[in-house]
């Protein structure tokens, strides 16, 4: 009797074991199926308001229409700074055309017309408060004085040359003088220090006048915002170091925003500025939340995969493969994530320059830029979870790892043909000048843009060079054109033609997939050696077909 009662209870406790192992594996299941299921399906199956959606469909609405203020904005700023330094280069540049020549404003070839310029500057700076159009002013001193204009010129330290005789005495040490005047009177310089401008041209190498000024953008007034006071550090450069006889003109203005003193602005322009901090602290609450919940579904994944490991090991004694680990490695999230902190960082930035405390236009444009890329590549997430629009991620997803092998091959050769073209046709062709006008130049050519026009611009006087142009140009054109760019859209061809049989056939079926759909034909892996283990486990860990219809939620 006794042998019949402990035969028993050691039946009832190894029935109790084997349930509850059975209602841990099910509700593991339950987890990993409710966890890989689109917003909607999870909205079905327990009634619960798919947030993460809500809140990127709100983000990608606030932070469009903010990018869309902002950009409204700095639009004017850039209009502002252009047409000031076009006002600038007409006010003291004399004989300005309108349009630069290369990288110079203006060219003088005589030693009068360098003296007619320099003075013409001179005399248009101390008339500019009847001459000016614009709302510009001289620049000052924080206890109000007017800033002086400063001029310079350069010179070899000593030198003399005999050109018909071939005789030079150079002495390449360079000196500089400088002296400064009242804005005001500069026009009297000519005069009061005539042996200041007496130019040794043989030895010159550049003059440089340096001022400042100070202007006022009322343009944002119109748009319901303060104004913005830029400074304006101008510099104008007579170029002199070639001694070719022709002396090259710049005019070259660094620009900075700084803040208005004692404005006083009525209408809506503070009240609207009070409206735009509202909008952009909203901004910053609703990434913050994006943020989070981001952040929790990727500390949610991270246990479901230690979950799902334990339970491999222990049942059947083996490792998940790198395929089925990557399904809980979201990387949309960690998109998302990065597209927030972009966003509240360039909100934050925003703020600032809306309330003058900052002018750092092109940073803040640079992470609202970003920010609202991210977020619109972010929505590529949601369309992937039907079938027809996922063909387009799969692809990409499928190709990235063979184009990119692909690219830092090809690139190896693209290198080579961007220095052999600086270096030999550089001299002659105006477009292989530098080493980033020769790439660019070479990828439009590899788009098959502004062909005839690159042949035809290379000067012909030296018959190698011209000879040595044809045959690198054709070679480049033939080998990247009708051989690297038709393997490029080979390698994306050959992958989406695998994905669309995979999808017509079944994905293969991974553990991840097994597991989920019930099937607990895994193979056991008795105690072994890590290589054997590895290696068995690479062979079973993708040996089935999955149909499109089940495989479509995982691959998304």
């Amino acid at each position: 009797m006794e042998l019949l009662v402990r035969y028993l209870d050691r039946s009832n406790s190894i029935s109790s074991v084997s349930t509850q192992d059975i209602i841990k594996e099910d509700n593991l299941r339950d987890d990993l199926k409710y966890y890989f299921m689109s917003p909607c399906e999870k909205y079905r199956a327990r009634r619960q308001l798919p947030w993460k959606l809500v809140v990127q469909i709100l983000k990608i609405v606030m932070i469009t229409t903010q990018l869309i203020l902002f950009g409204l904005n700095n639009q004017l700023v850039v209009s502002y700074k252009e047409e000031n330094t076009m006002a600038l280069k007409n006010l003291f540049l004399k004989d300005y055309g309108g349009v630069d020549e290369d990288d110079y404003s203006v060219a003088v070839y005589t030693q009068q017309s360098v003296y007619d310029s320099l003075f013409y500057v001179l005399d248009q700076y101390s008339q500019l408060g009847r001459l000016s159009v614009g709302s510009i002013g001289y620049g000052e001193e924080k206890d109000g004085k007017l800033l002086s204009l400063v001029i310079c010129k350069q010179y070899y330290k000593r030198g003399s040359m005999e050109p018909s005789d071939e005789v030079n005495d150079i002495d390449a040490q360079l000196e500089t003088i400088c002296m400064s005047h009242d804005p005001k009177t500069a026009n009297q310089w000519k005069t009061q220090n005539s042996s200041f401008f007496d130019l040794d041209f043989y030895r010159l190498v550049d003059i440089k006048i340096t001022f400042q000024l100070k202007g006022i953008n009322l343009q944002t007034v119109r748009s319901r915002e303060l104004p913005d006071c830029y400074l304006f550090n101008v510099t104008i450069t007579f170029d002199n170091q070639c001694h070719s006889g022709k002396v090259k003109i710049f005019l070259d203005i660094d620009t900075q925003s700084c803040a208005c003193r004692d404005w006083k602005i009525s209408g809506t322009a503070q009240k609207n500025r009070h409206y735009l901090l509202v909008f952009d602290g909203f901004v910053i609450l609703v990434c913050l939340t994006s943020a989070v919940l981001c952040t929790r579904s990727i500390v949610l994944a991270v246990r479901l995969l230690q979950r799902f490991s334990r339970f491999f090991h222990e049942n059947y004694n083996r490792k998940v493969c790198e395929d089925d680990q990557k399904e809980f490695l979201n990387g949309w999230y960690v998109l998302v994530i990065v597209s927030d902190l972009l966003a509240i960082i360039g909100s934050i930035l925003k703020m600032e320059i809306q309330a003058k405390s900052l002018t750092s236009y092109d940073v803040c444009s640079i992470f609202l830029g970003t920010s609202t890329l991210l977020v619109w590549v972010g929505v590529i997430r949601y369309l992937g979870y039907f079938q027809k629009y996922n063909v387009l991620i799969l692809t990409m997803q499928a190709a990235f790892p063979k184009v990119l092998r692909f690219c830092c091959c090809a690139g190896m050769i693209y290198l080579g043909y961007t220095f052999c073209g600086w270096i030999v046709l550089g001299p002659y062709h105006e477009k292989f000048e530098g080493l980033s006008r020769v790439a660019e130049c070479l990828f439009s050519l590899l788009n098959g843009d502004d062909m005839f026009t690159t042949f035809a611009q290379l000067k012909d006087k030296n018959t190698l060079v011209w000879l040595f142009s044809r045959a690198y140009l054709y070679s480049f054109i033939s080998l990247f054109i009708y051989m690297v760019l038709s393997l490029f859209i080979a390698l994306i061809t050959d992958s989406y033609e695998t994905i669309k049989r995979f999808q017509k056939d079944g994905f293969p079926l991974t553990d991840l997939q097994k597991f989920l759909r019930e099937q607990n034909d895994f193979p056991v892996l008795e105690e072994s050696s890590q290589t054997d283990v590895d290696v068995r486990y690479s062979v079973l860990c993708c040996c089935q077909r999955v149909p499109e219809s089940d495989a479509v939620i995982l691959i998304s």
